[in-house]
């Protein structure tokens, strides 16, 4: 995964997406939190965004781009990994609860990207009847006026990876 420098403000740049919203969330307070207030609570949360980013992203890569080479074995690793995330729902409408928080920004890599990344390269990780709890999830998050305000939009990202990638990963 590349890092790209985000520069903020006073000469000081944070890298990595997490990074960038924790110091968001410490920068400028007063605004909705991103990080619950609770000490164990807070590093739940800061485990499961970082769980999403070092985890989760790379292996849902690997198992829609990585090529033929081990392509079973990738995809299971990724089901797997999405296993996690959905026992973490629990029953909750959002990772944190009835708000949109840290985790769920972590995880719109899964509520929105994965499905451009399936449908861009034909591989399916993410259903209903395996994951019903985290299907729930991707449909109130991207459904989330905020959210939805400020996605891509998704008809144009589909061909765009479709013809990036090949469509050697369509007939998966």
């Amino acid at each position: 995964m590349v890092e790209e420098e985000v520069s903020l403000f006073g000469g000081m740049s944070p890298y990595g997406r997490i990074v960038i919203l924790e110091y968001i969330e410490k920068a400028w307070q007063g605004y909705p939190c991103l990080l619950p207030k609770d000490p164990y609570e807070r590093a739940t949360t800061c485990f499961w965004s970082k769980f999403i980013d070092d985890e989760c992203t790379p292996a849902i890569q690997k198992a829609c781009w990585g090529g033929e080479n081990g392509h079973e074995k990738a995809v299971e690793e990724a089901i797997e990994l999405l296993k996690f995330i959905e026992e973490e729902l629990k029953e909750k409408k959002f990772f944190g609860g009835e708000s949109i928080g840290l985790v769920d920004i972590a995880a719109n890599y899964i509520g929105f990207w994965l499905g451009v990344f399936e449908e861009g390269s034909g591989v399916e990780l993410l259903t209903r009847d395996k994951f019903p709890k985290l299907c729930n999830w991707v449909d109130v998050y991207v459904s989330s006026s905020i959210i939805k305000e400020n996605l891509p939009p998704r008809d144009k990202l589909v061909p765009f990876f479709q013809n990036r990638f090949g469509s050697a990963n369509t007939s998966k």
